[in-house]
């Protein structure tokens, strides 16, 4: 497994390469310091897991990590960090990162990362914790202001309730390609990847 390490403060980059060379399953493919190196040494690296810092000076590690997964939508991206803020962590399942862990927890980062290059999600205690309350916290969310319709709205609904395409279709007298359709643009339209992230972002802003 080749892990990719990026990270502006040297010491913690090296440390973690340190930690995650200790293990012979492990090859660390080089280490980064900037949002902006990340997404160079991806493209030229092409690792099996991105093990990557939130905040970093200039282009921050989840703008960098949203520009990745553009360019490389398999790509395993594991945010390692100090801050357990509820935005940041909001902002990294949405834009499809594996995992989320707290840069103090260091016996957890290799099984975190074997984790995600098996294709799994991993958040660390702290941020399993939280989940439950960002998910149910109410706030309102104004759909009109991104351009939302009242039948993409309709749709937003029912994918939340973990309805197919064709079960959404049959529900709201549609064809299943308009509802891909409708889906498509709603994704778009709220910069969403997927139509888990589209559940989370309802139940989050419901």
């Amino acid at each position: 497994m080749r892990v990719l390490i990026v990270d502006d403060d040297n010491l913690v980059a090296m440390s973690l390469k340190t930690i995650l060379s200790s293990d012979p399953e492990i090859e660390v493919a080089g280490t980064g310091s900037s949002g902006n190196e990340a997404i160079e040494l991806y493209d030229k690296k092409v690792p099996d897991v991105l093990l990557m810092d939130i905040r970093m000076n200039g282009m921050t590690g989840l703008e960098a990590g949203a520009e990745i997964l553009k360019r490389h939508p398999d790509a395993k991206i594991l945010f390692l960090t100090t801050f357990n803020d509820d935005e940041y962590i909001i902002k990294a399942i949405s834009i499809g990162a594996k995992g989320y862990i707290i840069k103090q927890d260091f016996e957890s980062i290799i099984p975190a990362v074997k984790t995600v290059n098996k294709g799994q999600s991993v958040f660390g205690n702290d941020i399993t914790e939280k989940l439950p309350d960002m998910i149910n916290r109410k706030k309102a969310f104004d759909y009109e202001k991104y351009g939302i319709t009242d039948q993409e709205k309709e749709i937003i609904e029912e994918v939340a309730k973990g309805l197919s395409n064709k079960e959404i279709a049959d529900t709201l007298c549609l064809s299943e390609g308009t509802v891909r359709n409708y889906l498509s643009n709603i994704l778009r339209k709220l910069d969403l990847r997927d139509r888990t992230n589209l559940a989370i972002f309802y139940y989050q802003n419901k």
